[in-house]
């Protein structure tokens, strides 16, 4: 047996891998080692005999909970992922699987892989009416890249989509995929409509090194980006402040922030109300949206998610409440599982990249009749 994960969005540390029964491995921390949960590595094997593989550290992670009712995520061919046994007890995330051919990969979710990335946004830029430009660079040097769809003309409303801010939460981008394919198709009727109604500023990746580099939460210095934007620096968080003086230039007339929970089986929207001086213009808003999103998507719900902030305590060094009381406007966070829809479970794949996909699809819906509000 022989355990690796030097490769795009790699982590994991081999402990032991001596007995396929009784394999040791722990989850390499993000830069700054405050964070780790996020793990992907490659096993090879012989086919047909039971791997037993222990996450030693899984007790120490992020979110413990997060473990509680967890399957992990394996796949022979690195484009079907399907879902494995796990089970979480005294601090120990057991994974058992009998793999049918010689390699197999583990990861916390479907990867998004960096390969991907580019050609989504090749393909992207290749569609009528769509710019692609770099706003700057990480601190290892890759590309901001940041899609333009639509010219800022007259009173058209700018609409920013954001996602994986927290590189590990990778349904953020399968998401992306999903809503660039509906937004950018010239054969989608409301991919029309929307347009020719608003100007679009999408960025499908925040955080380039994080993902990487294997990260659960962090850039490449250490920085959790969905903390950085009351204040954020070209030396520490470049890629919030990038991105925000872009928003500064072009306004918002409504942000979307997207990631993934790792212990809420659901998909929800989090709002700013928390911020000073919430509107009841902005809580209309807010559930325009919302409720668009549960009639376009069974995938949807709004009966569960986080507590909402009294008013004033929202955390303003975090996206939707820097950006909502920055520019008066709607701004929310998506959140998705990384276990399965509790919903509308699906015991093969869980929460899977063509579901994600799919809400992404979906949420045109949810733009469209909320455009039509502003």
């Amino acid at each position: 047996m022989h355990i690796d994960a030097a490769f795009d969005s790699g982590n994991i540390e081999v402990v032991d891998a001596s007995d396929p029964a009784a394999v040791r491995l722990r989850i390499r921390p993000d830069e700054g080692g405050d964070f780790f949960q996020w793990f992907h590595f490659r096993v090879a094997a012989e086919r047909g005999v039971p791997q037993a593989l222990r996450i030693e550290n899984a007790g120490s992670a992020s979110y413990p909970a997060g473990w509680e009712g967890y399957r992990a995520v394996a796949s022979s061919d690195q484009r079907t992922w399907f879902r494995v046994d796990a089970e979480y007890r005294d601090g120990v995330l057991h994974i058992q699987h009998t793999p049918t051919t010689d390699l197999t990969w583990y990861a916390y979710f479907a990867p998004y892989p960096w390969t991907r990335h580019q050609a989504l946004l090749a393909r992207s830029a290749a569609a009528p009416g769509v710019r692609a430009r770099v706003l700057g660079q990480t601190l290892d040097g890759r590309s901001m890249d940041l899609l333009e769809v639509g010219e800022i003309v007259d009173d058209r409303p700018v609409v920013w989509v954001i996602g994986r801010q927290h590189p590990g939460e990778s349904m953020a981008e399968w998401w992306m995929e999903g809503f660039l394919g509906r937004l950018l198709d010239p054969a989608d009727p409301l991919g029309r409509v929307l347009r020719e109604r608003a100007a679009w500023r999408i960025v499908p990746n925040m955080n380039p090194d994080g993902s990487v580099r294997g990260h659960l939460r962090t850039n490449a210095c250490g920085a959790n980006l969905n903390r950085e934007w009351h204040e954020p620096t070209l030396a520490r968080s470049p890629e919030v402040k990038l991105v925000r003086d872009e928003m500064d230039r072009t306004g918002v007339a409504i942000c979307l922030d997207v990631h993934g929970d790792e212990a809420l089986p659901y998909n929800f929207i989090a709002g700013a109300e928390g911020i000073p001086g919430w509107t009841g213009r902005q809580r209309g808003l807010h559930d325009t949206f919302c409720d668009a999103y549960v009639a376009a998507s069974p995938d949807f719900q709004r009966a569960h998610g986080y507590p909402v902030d009294a008013p004033g305590a929202a955390n303003m060094t975090m996206c939707t409440s820097a950006v909502a009381a920055r520019f008066g406007c709607l701004a929310m966070t998506l959140e998705m599982p990384f276990k399965d829809n509790a919903d509308l479970p699906d015991p093969g794949v869980g929460w899977s990249p063509e579901r994600a996909m799919r809400l992404g699809a979906a949420s045109l819906d949810a733009f469209g009749r909320t455009l039509g509000e502003l």
